[in-house]
């Protein structure tokens, strides 16, 4: 557990050596994998705001959420499966293959920063994910344990995409309470 939460510490601080800063959204499309587990409590200690996008995602799927919630940052695997996430992401960033990592300014996701990509050979204009780890090294530690002491049990940590029967995937969202509740529960 203390590896565990050594490495939890460094994805945090590199979240926020990157620039995400409390508030803003995290996008996380990925099938079950260690590092979905890191970036859920790095995001936590970061007071972000983690957006659970599901991996059978479409390229229609993953526009329509990514617009809605309004991600400052995405990690993403970068296939799996039949799915070809990379892919999907250039064709809907043009912008992202001449942008430098972390500046990414792309019309389709106004918000849209920084993508930061599972794997060890990272894509044009991401970072991969062993560099978001590394990013925060020189971070002053007091910057995590001030940001980690303003959390509120109350604010809002995870947005989950249901879909119901009909129409588009609605977001719902769950304070950092409801989480460890559930779990409790």
């Amino acid at each position: 557990f203390a590896e565990f939460d050594g490495a939890v510490e460094r994805i945090a601080r590199g979240m926020i050596a990157c620039g995400l800063e409390p508030g803003e959204r995290i996008g996380i499309w990925a099938p079950n994998c260690a590092e979905w587990v890191l970036t859920l409590f790095a995001a936590a200690r970061a007071g972000l705001t983690l957006v659970n996008l599901n991996p059978a995602y479409r390229t229609t799927e993953i526009d329509f959420a990514l617009s809605l919630v309004g991600c400052r940052a995405l990690v993403f695997a970068r296939r799996f499966k039949t799915s070809d996430y990379a892919g999907m992401l250039a064709s809907l960033i043009p912008e992202l293959e001449a942008a430098a990592p972390g500046r990414l300014v792309c019309a389709a996701f106004p918000e849209l920063r920084l993508l930061i990509q599972l794997g060890k050979v990272p894509l044009a204009g991401t970072l991969s994910f062993e560099d978001l780890a590394a990013a925060g090294h020189d971070l002053d530690e007091t910057v995590l344990a001030s940001i980690e002491s303003r959390v509120d049990p109350d604010d809002v940590f995870n947005i989950q995409f249901t879909s119901g029967t009909t129409g588009t995937p609605k977001g719902a969202a769950l304070t950092h309470f409801n989480i460890v509740n559930n779990g409790f529960f």
